[in-house]
């Protein structure tokens, strides 16, 4: 009997590995990479966005493991994530900070992703194309919770007790991740590379904690891209694992972000750039708003010692010049009126911005319209005497 419970308290302290607390952590730290790895790729590129096909045994694994670690049901994550593209910064959207708040978004954003999954209206209109085969139906989401459950036994029978805590992290390993840090943080704080129509932010330019989720203000720029990296400083670790499938066939790369190829510079415009620059028409602001930036600094000391302006006002004033001029208030115009009294060339960078970016809106002007409007706003930009203008004008004709 002594021996009995002797090693029973072995057990429950050690379980059937013995690991050391460095072992029980590195393991912990594997596990819950794999499950990121599985939502990143599986569940939003792969289910939710189409951006890369998977053959059938990652797409099994993936499955299998997200059961196991997470019990998310592929067509409710793919749906209310479709959703909250398509309504992302509204009050339709399931998780937006915008308008729930960061913290309600941040500390329950689970709670929010329960609640939108009984939305049965959201199920239909966003969950087609997802897995509806045997398994999807007799176990998978009949039976979601029993896989954690799974778990909750094979963390303890592997570590004994610590094992509990071992689970409770990949718990919540994806609630706070996901639901937290990328649909909350990565909506309120961080960078942009793009101005898009939602408030979406690059947490940080090293994707590897999250899979390449990180990257976020990119991802809603380019949605069906399969890579969310897109400057050279940045890296998506999920990517990288993309593209060692792929090199092996057991994945199939739909659709990347464009990438702007430049040649040498033509006299005229014609419907290759056009085309070029409609394509990549985010990577253009971006550049354009690059070019504001450097026409901000030539005239910040005229604005502050001769103008007399307040560097309260100006602080302002050169975050709404890089703002997209379609998402300018009232209040905002009349403080860029108020600054484009004291330079004509803040105004006339404004003016061309707004210009440019109705040649890509709908429009019922004919392809030919369109390029002759593109070789205007370049002719009128090259002569406008402004050196920033000038130079993006004349990057802008190299677009190919």
């Amino acid at each position: 009997m002594s021996n009995f419970i002797a090693a029973t308290l072995d057990f429950l302290a050690n379980g059937l590995t013995r690991a050391s607390g460095w072992e029980v952590f590195i393991f912990t730290m594997i596990v819950t990479h794999i499950t990121i790895v599985s939502v990143t790729i599986f569940l939003h590129r792969c289910q939710a966005h189409r951006a890369l096909d998977l053959h059938a045994i990652p797409s099994h694994f993936f499955r299998f493991w997200l059961w196991l670690t997470t019990g998310q049901v592929t067509k409710e994550w793919a749906s209310i994530h479709r959703k909250h593209h398509a309504k992302c910064e509204t009050e339709e959207d399931p998780h937006s900070p915008v308008t729930r708040g960061i913290k309600k978004v941040f500390w329950q954003g689970a709670e929010l992703y329960r609640a939108e999954s009984k939305n049965k209206e959201t199920m239909i209109k966003y969950g087609h194309g997802t897995p509806d085969d045997w398994i999807e139906r007799n176990l998978y989401t009949r039976f979601s919770w029993q896989g954690v459950a799974l778990m909750l036994i094979i963390d303890f029978a592997l570590f004994g007790a610590i094992g509990i805590t071992v689970w409770a992290v990949q718990m919540l390993w994806i609630p706070v991740n996901a639901a937290g840090i990328i649909n909350g943080i990565g909506h309120y704080w961080g960078y942009r590379n793009y101005d898009c129509a939602d408030a979406s932010t690059n947490i940080l330019p090293i994707g590897i904690l999250i899979g390449g989720e990180e990257l976020h203000n990119n991802h809603h720029t380019f949605g069906t891209s399969a890579k969310f990296s897109t400057k050279w400083y940045e890296f998506d670790i999920g990517w990288v694992y993309i593209q060692i499938m792929q090199s092996v066939g057991l994945a199939k790369v739909k659709k990347v972000a464009p990438e702007p190829k430049l040649v040498a510079v033509k006299a005229e415009v014609d419907q290759v750039t056009l085309q070029s620059v409609i394509a990549n028409r985010y990577e253009v602001m971006a550049k354009y708003s690059k070019s504001i930036k450097k026409m901000w600094r030539a005239e910040l000391a005229h604005l502050r010692d001769k103008a007399k302006l307040e560097a309260d006002f100006l602080a302002s004033s050169k975050k709404l010049m890089r703002s997209d001029p379609a998402k300018l208030q009232a209040v905002d115009l009349q403080q860029l009126k108020e600054l484009f009294a004291h330079s004509k060339a803040l105004k006339t960078m404004h003016e061309m911005r707004v210009e440019l970016n109705v040649i890509w809106e709908r429009s019922s002007d004919t392809r030919e319209q369109l390029v002759q409007k593109l070789q205007d706003w370049c002719s009128r930009a090259e002569a406008s005497g402004i050196q920033a203008l000038e130079e993006f004008a004349f990057r802008l004709r190299r677009y190919a």
